[in-house]
């Protein structure tokens, strides 16, 4: 074990027991520290201490690594996909309900503006607080009340007896629909390092988050919900005991903690990506019924249909049957937007992900403003929503990562505030300015998609591989030649 072997004495000095004094003794060598925790007893040699072995331990996220991506994570894939399924149907109703009710109701484009304005300011007024309560009293919890909320509500709005009536009740489906991302934060900390970006993509009741239960320092909870998964999965549990970093003096839920030194720049240009992407995303959703309804000749209609007086219903126009057909190819844009994501986000990473996705959104959205036949327009539109989807998924995987458990949900809910400022503003551009120039509107959008592209490169954290944080005093702001 040891090249040497000596016998210690009292004095300073040592005696070799193989013939040579004064050998030089190395302790930095791991034998020799072995070595250093014995202590000498008599002249026949020294005695061993008793030194308590160091006990085994694991993080959560070292579990849910070890453990693995299988049945606890397909089921919930299925779940809270059917929360974020909401906010997507509700776009589509919204891109349906204004052209219907401008001619069954006779309202006027700022009337279909404000239909869809409304549902938007109600997610930006619960974003944050949807966030908190997320922080605060669970994930599971946020979820499930937001979810009642918004199916009250929704049904209820169905038998809106008039136009007032209807904005009180879709802008109350829009206040439970604002907490639909905090789905994207329960089952992002489920999931394995090397699979949470291709599965929070494609997810586009429930345990409690072990995260979130740790922080609270709930460990035995935590360790519960580790086990459930594990025994789901059929594979085992790292040996030892769950620990994580101490979470004394940690606080939760303040919108102030996202401006800390390492965070501040990471969630003003998030913010921004935020908000130009669902500017864009929903954007083009309703646009694409508008050009559709175009009578110039140049985006979607033929030249012999003239525009009507707008003040006129009694010849309004309707969506066709082509219409729909149209509207139904641009929405299954999503899928190819999806795997496209999936394929280039573990290669280039997140940030470049959005800059690629948001640069080719606004090459493809500008040529919108050719005139051309109506085939080559749904395939300009198509190929911009693929791509606009892509990069608002991308920023879905990018920002629970960035931020710790401790601030996750408030991170993204902050950031999902700031997405609706772009959505209630985005109707008057697809649905009012459009009907006075269709090229300013168009233009609108790919230039706003430019900035967003310059704004993700500029990020200075990239997640690429990178473990999610669990309190502020982890994020380390990588230099600008990493």
């Amino acid at each position: 074990m040891f090249s040497r072997l000596v016998k210690l004495r009292k004095s300073e000095d040592y005696e070799d027991l193989e013939g040579v004094d004064r050998v030089e003794m190395d302790i930095t060598d791991p034998a020799m520290r072995n070595f250093a925790r014995m202590e000498p007893t008599s002249d026949n040699g020294p005695e061993e201490r008793s030194v308590e072995p160091a006990e085994d331990t694991f993080t959560i996220q070292e579990a849910i690594d070890n453990i693995g991506f299988g049945k606890f994570q397909i089921k919930l894939s299925i779940l809270t996909g059917v929360a974020w399924m909401a906010d997507a149907m509700e776009m589509m109703i919204l891109s349906i309900l204004s052209p219907a009710l401008h001619c069954d109701w006779q309202i006027n484009e700022w009337k279909q503006a404000l239909i869809t304005t409304i549902v938007f300011c109600g997610m930006m007024c619960s974003s944050s607080i949807w966030g908190s309560m997320c922080d605060k009293y669970g994930r599971k919890s946020e979820l499930i009340l937001c979810s009642v909320f918004t199916c009250y509500f929704g049904f209820l709005s169905a038998f809106a007896p008039n136009f007032i009536w209807l904005l009180i009740l879709r802008g109350l489906v829009g206040f439970g629909i604002g907490g639909a991302p905090q789905s994207v934060t329960l089952y992002s900390e489920f999931l394995p390092t090397a699979s949470r970006a291709t599965c929070v993509i494609l997810v586009e009741w429930l345990p409690e988050s072990a995260r979130y239960d740790m922080t609270r320092g709930n460990r035995a909870r935590a360790l519960t919900t580790l086990e459930r998964i594990a025994n789901e999965n059929g594979k085992p549990m790292p040996l030892g005991k769950l620990v994580e970093p101490t979470t004394k003096g940690v606080k939760r839920g303040s919108v102030k903690d996202l401006f800390i030194p390492e965070l501040r720049r990471t969630t003003v240009i998030l913010w921004a990506i935020w908000l130009v992407s669902a500017f864009a995303y929903y954007g083009i959703v309703l646009m694409t019924t508008e050009l559709f309804e175009s009578p110039d000749g140049c985006h979607g209609t033929t030249k012999d249909k003239s525009p009507s007086d707008p003040g006129c219903y009694v010849h309004c126009k309707t969506l066709t049957r082509d219409d729909y057909v149209d509207l139904t190819w641009t929405t299954l844009a999503e899928f190819p937007g999806l795997f496209l994501t999936v394929f280039i986000i573990e290669r280039i990473g997140r940030k470049f992900t959005m800059a690629v996705e948001f640069f080719f959104f606004a090459v493809f959205v500008l040529l919108a403003n050719i005139c051309t036949i109506r085939p080559v327009l749904t395939l300009f539109l198509f190929v911009a929503r693929a791509l606009i989807s892509g990069a608002f998924q991308a920023a879905y995987v990018y920002t629970p990562e960035v931020y710790p458990t401790s601030m996750r949900a408030i991170g993204l809910g902050s950031c999902s505030g700031m997405a609706r400022v772009g959505a209630i503003v985005t109707p008057f551009v697809a649905q009012v300015m459009l009907k006075v120039s269709a090229y300013l509107a168009i233009t609108t959008y790919g230039v706003m998609s430019l900035i967003a592209a310059v704004a993700s490169v500029l990020l200075p954290i990239e997640t690429k591989g990178r473990e999610m944080k669990d309190h502020s005093h982890d994020v380390k702001v990588e230099k600008p030649n990493d």
